[in-house]
């Protein structure tokens, strides 16, 4: 079903898969996951630096999230590889945070169980920037018991009147429970009343 009170723009970029139940690379057995942050000044060659210490020590990058913040640029990734791989990755990222002037941290991890109980809905927002968006959003789905599987969002210039917009992309998953029906109202309500373009439909397999 499709919840569209008004068009929304295009060209908004979804980042992974978030199936419910998707575990793709992750079913290998005997792998291990890790983790990692980075953050540092913006420039040319960062995220070959990044990438290749996690191939130097034969770790497979299964996800990632990177982008420009201001005059720095931040990295999220999910690593994997056996136990010897990932010890050695802990120490040579620690090495690489001290050598580049980046802020990096990681965290073992487990992969994500599938959930049978919930369905997934994309949620894309385009408005006049303003202050508050985002958290009015992500208070409206954590009320309802509705976990965030993933948030993009971008700020930029509108293209003939140059004004500053805001847009968001979700991916949210709605427990089986919940009625839809009165979730789709209650988000067009919250949509009126913030002066949101806003779309929200099942996530697409």
């Amino acid at each position: 079903m499709l919840l569209k009170r008004r068009h929304v723009a295009q060209g908004m970029r979804v980042y992974g898969d978030a199936r419910p139940g998707y575990t793709g690379a992750l079913d290998t057995p005997m792998k291990q996951l890790i983790a990692i942050s980075a953050i540092g000044s913006d420039r040319t060659g960062l995220v070959y630096d990044l990438t290749r210490v996690v191939v130097d020590c034969g770790g497979n990058i299964l996800e990632s999230r990177m982008t420009a913040l201001g005059n720095e640029f931040a990295v999220l990734m999910l690593v994997a590889g056996n136990w010897h791989t990932l010890a050695k990755l802990e120490g040579e990222i620690a090495k690489l945070g001290e050598s580049a002037g980046l802020s990096i941290t990681s965290r073992r991890t487990e992969p994500r169980p599938p959930r049978t109980d919930m369905v997934s809905y994309t949620v894309d927002v385009v408005c006049l920037d303003q202050p508050g968006v985002l958290h009015a959003l992500a208070g409206f789905f954590s009320s309802r018991g509705i976990d965030i599987g993933d948030i993009t969002t971008r700020s930029y210039a509108a293209a003939h009147t140059g004004a500053p917009m805001f847009s968001v992309y979700m991916v949210v998953h709605v427990p089986t429970r919940v009625h839809v029906a009165a979730l789709r109202e209650e988000f067009l309500d919250l949509c009126d009343h913030l002066n949101l373009d806003a779309i929200l439909e099942p996530l697409k397999s």
